[in-house]
C-alpha cells in the first residue's frame, strides 16, 4: 500500500461532462446525504447526482487527492459563473434566492462561487487553501477582482442554527446597505432561541469551517439567510 505521505492535492478545471459529473456526485454526497437537502435535478439527470440549469454554463473546479499511480478522487469542488456565463444562464443562482438589485453595479467585476463542498475526510485547511489559490488565479486571469455566492449551512434543526449564526456574525461582518441583498424565501430567524449556542464558543463550533474561512479573508455577509 501507498503511504498517506505520498499523496498530495492536484486542482485542476473540469474540461469534460465525465468530470463534470465527479463534481455532481461529490455534491450529491455532501448536500443530500450528509446534510439532508432535498434536490431537484432537472430531468435526465443520473441518479446520486447534484446538477441544475447553471452547470452547463460554469466552470467547475476540482482538487483531487493523488499519488504517483495517477488520477486520485475529486474531494473537493467549486462552481464559478463569471459575468458573461450569467448572462448565457439567465443570471447569477444566487439572483434565484435573492433579490440581489443593490449588486448591479458591481456584475462586471463578480465572479459567484457556488456549490462549494469538500468531502468530510478532508476538510482540512490545506484542501481549502489548494481550491481558493486557483480560484485567485482565475480571477485574475479573467479581470475579476469581486466574489460573492451563497454558503450553505445545514438545517436539519428547521433552521435554528442558522438563525441564531446570522444573529452573532452580522453583528461584526454586515456589508454597508449599498451591497445588501434580501432573500426571497427568508429563514424564520426568531428560531435562534431556540439553537443553544449563546456563548462565543459555542458559535465558533457551530460556524461551517467554509464561512470561518470567508471571514477571516474579509469578506462580507450581504444578507440574512434564504430557506432553500
Amino acid at each position: 500500500m501507498r503511504s498517506r505521505e505520498a499523496r498530495a492535492l492536484r486542482t485542476s478545471w473540469a474540461t469534460s461532462l465525465d468530470e463534470v459529473r465527479e463534481a455532481q456526485r461529490l455534491r450529491h454526497r455532501v448536500f443530500a446525504t450528509e446534510m439532508g437537502a432535498t434536490l431537484d435535478p432537472p430531468p435526465g439527470t443520473p441518479a446520486g447526482h447534484d446538477a441544475d440549469r447553471f452547470d452547463d454554463h460554469a466552470e467547475h473546479l476540482l482538487v483531487r487527492m493523488v499519488d504517483a499511480s495517477g488520477e486520485g478522487p475529486v474531494v473537493g469542488t467549486y462552481r464559478v459563473l463569471t459575468p458573461a456565463a450569467a448572462r448565457r444562464a439567465g443570471g447569477f443562482y444566487s439572483e434565484t434566492e435573492f433579490d440581489c438589485r443593490r449588486l448591479a453595479g458591481l456584475r462586471s467585476r463578480m465572479a459567484e462561487l457556488g456549490r462549494s463542498c469538500i468531502a468530510e475526510e478532508h476538510r482540512t485547511g490545506g484542501t481549502i487553501l489548494a481550491l481558493w489559490s486557483a480560484l485567485g488565479d482565475f480571477m485574475q486571469r479573467r479581470g475579476l477582482d469581486m466574489a460573492f455566492g451563497s454558503a450553505s449551512i445545514p438545517a436539519r434543526d428547521g433552521g435554528a442554527r442558522a438563525a441564531a449564526l446570522w444573529h452573532r456574525l452580522s453583528a461584526l461582518h454586515l456589508a454597508p446597505l449599498e451591497r445588501r441583498v434580501q432573500p426571497f424565501h427568508p429563514l424564520d430567524l426568531s428560531l435562534a432561541h431556540t439553537a443553544g449556542i449563546d456563548s462565543g464558543e459555542a458559535i465558533a463550533a457551530a460556524t461551517p469551517p467554509l464561512v470561518k474561512g470567508y471571514l477571516r479573508t474579509g469578506a462580507e455577509l450581504l444578507g440574512p439567510p434564504a430557506w432553500d
